[in-house]
């Protein structure tokens, strides 16, 4: 059964009581892939009683709101599957016409800043209750942020919401926690021994925890008056965060408070993975949009598997490993291989898995060699500037769970749709192996850029490992006899980028490699990232070095133009000096399954 989204619903299962009731700007669908089902079968399964608010209306007289009523625990509020100014809004800040998390992609059904807006609505309602807010809008707003959209600093999200605490990262066995800290009432001084959590403190609590394991930040208003402190605060809160163990809490003072930041969990372990997988979920969405039309992110979704959780890559402009950590976390091959049964027998299955992905396609069960190197690691990438040698970068697992799940009755073809890394290879056989057998015409990659000032920024690969990818597959598909084609995804408008590394780009990718682009986009510097730092600061705060920013709209639209033949404007060197400040791009199209 689904879990309920209505007073009928809830009655219906006998119910005199809610333990929890969720509310996501997202539609119910309850799957795996998406986080309100996942909290709310987590839940259930520890014996609470939950339901769901989706998409509540925060613009009548709030009946969404109240229609529930009181839950005995708490309220959970979740931006949804992204954040919601990027689902929202276009690099230029128009607003988005769709939306792929509601029936038929309406837009529309989502407020700006929807973490905020729920939770102050709540807090109006019932200021007695505990509002818990998560999620990936939450999680990379806990600490003071760039925000791209109003073009400002914002405090942490759990100031201007009111929140009660705050879960950041991959929240399955912290939110377990909070639901048993409170099962007997409410009661802050349970919830804040609890790691991966925030909440808001006063000047005495700050001052009784452990100096030795504490930081503090620069206060949200030091940010304000200086950028470098900005900047400085994000070098530790990313440092800290790519840590495989880490005992420090986070303290950054906003006006007479103090956003406390209890420290992470270690990564779940393969057993609690797949336990989150393995919930009774109906693998659907709720009844109540039945006639209203598809909603796109599932069905780009429904016949698709995630392997696992995490990226080591440590691009600059992505959230992954912020939100999902940079150590991976496997599924075993059992949990995949039932999850692969259970989607062969949906009744709309025709034999093709769209894909068996995750954030990175061609990450599954790698990490260090030496664990204990790996727990005095400080770096955010296990890639850049060069491949970690500590890293075991063996394929043979992937290429063993592949050959597996070609092998279930009932499986014509299964793709691989994430992105791959192909810096990961090292003359293995698995380029040759995703080619003949899990390919379906076209195979994603992105190298981002050619140039090495903007790669070194986007801490990218050499622009080299994607021409010999190029003379790879294109030498395999001519062995085999397979008209593919490779589609590699480019960034414009990044930080480092000027117009004449854009030229350089459209020569080399337009003229001498002869695509033609579909994957391109402007960055969206988004909250809790290095590519938005730089954006806002005008410089890497690792180095302090300054970094260009183009930030006109002409010097943006002239960027994008450089990806296609038809509208590349004749090359001006720019009289644009490097900028201290930052630049307005875009970067971040609706991903269903990654969160860049």
């Amino acid at each position: 059964m689904f879990l309920p989204t209505t007073i009928k619903e809830v009655r219906a299962l006998g119910w005199d009581y809610i333990d929890v009731i969720l509310f996501t700007a997202d539609a119910y669908i309850d799957h795996p892939s998406f986080g309100a089902a996942v909290v709310g079968r987590l839940l259930e399964a520890e014996g609470y009683r939950v339901a769901i608010v989706p998409q509540p209306n925060w613009r009548d007289d709030l009946r969404d709101f109240t229609k529930l009523g009181t839950p005995r625990l708490f309220f959970g509020v979740s931006g949804g599957s992204m954040d919601s100014m990027v689902n929202h809004y276009t690099a230029n800040k128009r607003l988005r016409s769709n939306d792929a998390y509601t029936p038929a992609g309406k837009a529309g059904f989502r407020p700006d800043y929807a973490v905020t807006v729920y939770t102050q609505i709540l807090k109006k309602l019932y200021p007695h209750i505990p509002v818990v807010v998560g999620g990936i809008e939450a999680s990379l707003r806990r600490l003071t942020h760039y925000d791209y959209w109003s073009d400002s600093l914002k405090p942490s999200v759990l100031v201007e919401s009111g929140a009660d605490l705050l879960i950041y990262g991959m929240g399955e066995r912290v939110v377990q926690q909070v639901a048993r800290a409170l099962h007997n009432g409410y009661n802050a001084k349970k919830l804040r021994p609890i790691r991966q959590v925030a909440f808001v403190a006063d000047k005495s609590y700050v001052e009784r925890l452990d100096k030795d394991t504490t930081i503090h930040l620069s206060s949200y208003e030091e940010c304000l008056r200086d950028k470098r402190a900005f900047g400085r605060n994000f070098v530790e809160q990313e440092t800290l965060s790519n840590l495989m163990e880490c005992n420090t809490t986070l303290v950054e003072a906003v006006g007479d408070k103090y956003v406390v930041v209890t420290p992470p969990n270690t990564t779940l372990s393969t057993e609690e993975l797949d336990h989150s997988f393995d919930l009774p979920y109906e693998r659907a969405p709720h009844p109540r949009y039945r006639g209203k039309g598809d909603i796109p992110a599932w069905e780009m979704i429904k016949h698709s598997i995630n392997i696992h959780r995490g990226c080591f890559g440590g691009c600059s402009f992505c959230t992954i490993s912020a939100h999902q950590g940079k150590f991976i976390n496997s599924r075993s091959e059992k949990s995949i291989l039932a999850e692969v049964e259970k989607v062969v027998k949906m009744p709309d299955f025709k034999g093709y898995l769209s894909d068996i992905g995750a954030p990175s396609a061609n990450m599954y069960g790698m990490g260090g060699r030496n664990k204990d190197a790996c727990r005095r690691c400080r770096r955010p990438s296990c890639l850049h500037p060069a491949k970690c040698p500590n890293l075991d970068n063996d394929h043979s697992r992937l290429l063993a769970l592949y050959e597996k799940v070609r092998a279930v009755k009932g499986i014509k073809k299964a793709f691989i749709g994430s992105g791959i890394r192909y810096d990961l290879f090292d003359g293995s056989n698995y380029l040759e192996t995703v080619i003949k057998y899990h390919t379906s015409g076209r195979l994603k990659v992105a190298p981002e850029h050619t140039e090495p000032r903007v790669l070194e920024a986007m801490r990218k690969p050499p622009f080299e490992m994607f021409e010999q990818l190029n003379s790879d597959f294109r030498r395999i598909c001519s062995e085999n006899g397979l008209p593919y084609q490779l589609i590699p995804y480019f960034i414009s408008s990044h930080p480092a980028c000027r117009e004449c590394d854009m030229k350089a780009l459209a020569d080399k990718v337009l003229g001498r490699l002869h695509f033609e682009l579909e994957q391109v986009q402007d960055l969206t510097p988004t909250p809790m990232t290095l590519s938005s730092v730089m954006f806002y600061t005008g410089e890497n705060p690792y180095t302090g070095e300054k970094v260009f920013v183009a930030r006109s709209q002409d010097d943006k639209r002239r960027q994008k133009s450089y990806f296609f033949r038809e509208s590349r404007p004749s090359f001006r060197p720019s009289s644009h000096k490097p900028s201290q400040v930052g630049v307005k791009r875009d970067r971040q199209k609706p991903s269903f399954k990654k969160k860049r």
